[in-house]
């Protein structure tokens, strides 16, 4: 199901860049969906989540169902009040949050204005969103992960209606994408309710500000708003630098990241979302080996494909972006600013799924403290790089400064992943299990014969960009396909087999 989520988020991607292409306007849609989606990730699938599944999965197995309901139905109040009023606030003080997350704008009125207008209509999903994620906390503690992790679908559906269908109607057509944002965000909650009343769990709202499960799952949010989503705030503090350099910047660093976000999604974010309903009921049963099958476990899965994908990834960053989107108003100027961006990214990419695994760990034990201390440290990495990368760029008139954002990034991440990695294993809550050099070492011998095919047999962009969409669409499935029976062929002749990486711990 998050496969197929991204598949239509990509659709959705062509189907932007094809009917609006790169332009002021689309910089300012994007920066009004990406605030309010930026607090999603914080209040919803990072510190809401983090914090609500273990106390939830704690309430489960030790307390009795009229307390697991009753807890529900407080957290829904709690959450609903929360939500209620940050929904209104950020609603009214739209054109501050434009000055704060896109500094760069104010300078041009008419897009300033515009994005502030979009602001108005998509922070509402906000609302919805972080009570979809709270459904889906519920439904994944109880092993159903499929409609939380189709949800997103509906989004993309949404979109996809509102540029193809819903533009034509209106006499800015960019803000018809902000009220299918508004309503995907309804649509996503209503589905929901159906899987939570076969549950006997639909909550009823309830505020009581002392109860004890909420003022801990509170607790536990506080801190993982900075370290859950720490690759968010960085991801905006792109954003408002790049709003200060040419025109379609931001655009290019959102098509990049969306490419990011497609293995980082289906891997990372998948696992993780398996793994941390797992890990806490391990927690809460003081099963130490069992918590540590389940991360071992975890991390070779990722790497096993992490390390493939940011290959291929970077070496077809090209072919994938003028495969997908050169066509219509995205041009070829388009298709290799955004690639270089998206290299930059795909250098990051083993840390960005790494850090979604290892983040589990930490919130499955209860313990917000530790990882935000290691987000802070990310975070100002994050923004001395962002200087030392980009003002040097610009100084030196490089034609494309925004790639600097994109590796200040991945440098960030990786110094997030490795202190997430050593805290486990300092804390002595990871030991990594027999088979990781042989794993390794077989990794990387199938990276490098897929790789030498890549780089041998892949054309160059201007080739690329003379060949019609269905001969790129052609050309880059087989190339892809044969990279792909490379990298498998070469595990399994290296003694790698399915069997091995099979989780015998849920």
């Amino acid at each position: 199901m998050t496969l197929l989520s991204r598949v239509f988020g990509l659709i959705r991607d062509i189907t932007l860049a094809t009917v609006f292409g790169v332009s002021g306007g689309t910089d300012a849609f994007l920066i009004a969906f990406k605030i309010p989606n930026f607090m999603r990730r914080l209040f919803a699938e990072g510190a809401f989540s983090q914090a609500f599944v273990p106390v939830f999965s704690e309430y489960r197995e030790t307390r009795s169902p009229e307390a697991l309901h009753d807890l529900i139905d407080h957290v829904a109040g709690t959450l609903g009040s929360i939500l209620l009023l940050i929904t209104a606030l950020g609603s009214l003080a739209a054109p501050l949050l434009v000055y704060l997350f896109a500094p760069g704008f104010w300078d041009e009125p008419e897009r300033f204005d515009l994005t502030a207008d979009m602001l108005h209509i998509t922070f509402p999903y906000l609302f919805f969103i972080a009570l979809v994620a709270f459904a889906g906390g519920i439904l994944n503690s109880y092993n159903k992960f499929a409609l939380p992790a189709f949800t997103p679908v509906i989004l993309n559906l949404c979109l996809i209606s509102a540029a193809l269908w819903l533009a034509p109607y209106f006499d800015e057509p960019l803000m018809a994408l902000a009220w299918g944002v508004a309503v995907a965000g309804l649509l996503q909650l209503l589905i929901q309710f159906p899987a939570l009343l076969k549950l006997g769990l639909v909550p009823v709202p309830r505020f009581k500000r002392a109860h004890e499960g909420v003022r801990k799952i509170l607790r536990l949010m506080l801190p993982a708003v900075i370290g859950s989503s720490v690759a968010q705030i960085n991801l905006l503090l792109d954003t408002i630098i790049a709003s200060f350099l040419a025109i379609g910047s931001v655009t290019w660093l959102y098509y990049s990241d969306r490419m990011l976000e497609f293995p980082l999604g289906i891997l990372g974010i998948a696992i993780a979302t398996v793994i941390l309903p797992a890990l806490s009921r391990h927690h809460a049963n003081e099963s130490s080996d069992h918590f540590n099958h389940t991360l071992d476990w975890a991390m070779k899965l990722v790497m096993l494909v992490a390390i493939p994908a940011c290959v291929g990834l970077l070496l077809l960053a090209g072919p994938i972006l003028a495969t997908l989107f050169q066509h219509g108003g995205f041009d070829t100027t388009d298709t290799y600013m955004a690639s270089l961006s998206l290299m930059a990214y795909m250098l990051g990419l083993p840390a960005f799924i790494l850090i979604k695994v290892l983040a589990p760990g930490y919130y499955s034990r209860q313990d917000t403290k530790t990882p935000v201390k290691i987000a802070i440290k990310a975070m100002v990495s994050n923004m001395v790089l962002n200087v030392a990368f980009v003002v040097p760029m610009v100084m030196l008139q490089y034609e494309a400064p925004h790639v600097g954002l994109a590796l200040a990034t991945t440098c960030s991440a990786y110094i997030n992943a490795i202190l997430l990695y050593r805290g486990l294993r300092q804390a002595d809550v990871y030991r990594p299990l027999q088979g990781w050099a042989k794993l390794s070492l077989q990794i990387l011998l199938a990276c490098s014969g897929m790789g030498v095919y890549l780089v041998m047999m892949t054309p160059a962009l201007e080739t690329w960009s003379e060949l019609g969409i269905l001969g790129r669409a052609a050309q880059l499935a087989m190339i892809i396909g044969i990279a792909a029976a490379i990298y498998f062929s070469i595990l399994l002749l290296s003694g790698v087999r399915p069997g091995q990486l099979r989780q015998k711990h849920s």
